[in-house]
């Protein structure tokens, strides 16, 4: 009897470490929007999380056991399949490859540009999902680190470090301006 499936671990070893940068695009997608869903960006977060690590140590992806042998239809995989290639295809119009080549060279600038994609996904995971645009920054940065290192374009890769820089930026104003308003809110109710 024919298998009408494949499991997961086949999957992603099939694809590789760069066909997860396209998981990683498409996970991406649906925080583009200002305001997301609560709780998305830590699952998502999650996974890219877990997918920047295994980039950055050269080591296969960790999936837990219980997903490892689970088997993905193929009825239901052929969709998903031709909708990443559209994306892909939009991706590679807008990316160049070999742009700025010391920006995607192996080694430290690799190792940076592996570590960049983590500290996207963990300020990803932030918990301020509800306050406009706290996912769709990290977002873009994780994007542009993704579509850079996939398409070796060190524009890209530069525009997700600005990103990730721009994210801290607006995440210390959030933190700083809730600090102050809890301090005053503290002031006129001791004082």
């Amino acid at each position: 009897m024919p298998r009408t499936g494949i499991t997961l671990s086949e999957l992603i070893q099939r694809v590789g470490n760069d066909g997860l940068l396209i998981l990683v695009t498409l996970l991406t997608l649906v925080f583009l929007i200002p305001v997301s869903i609560p709780g998305v960006s830590t699952v998502f977060g999650a996974a890219i999380l877990l997918i920047s690590v295994s980039r950055l140590f050269g080591r296969a992806l960790w999936i837990p056991s219980k997903l490892e042998h689970r088997v993905i239809g193929t009825r239901k995989l052929r969709p998903l399949l031709r909708k990443a290639l559209g994306w892909l295809r939009k991706l590679e119009r807008v990316s160049r490859p070999n742009r700025i080549q010391w920006l995607v060279a192996d080694g430290a600038v690799g190792f940076i540009n592996n570590a960049a994609l983590i500290l996207g996904a963990i300020l990803l995971m932030m918990p301020f999902g509800l306050i406009p645009f706290s996912n769709t920054f990290p977002a873009v940065a994780i994007l542009f680190l993704a579509i850079g290192l996939l398409q070796r374009d060190g524009l890209c890769i530069l525009l997700g470090h600005i990103s990730n820089v721009v994210t801290i930026i607006y995440f210390s104003i959030l933190i700083g301006g809730g600090g102050l308003a809890a301090r005053e809110v503290f002031n006129r109710f001791a004082g």
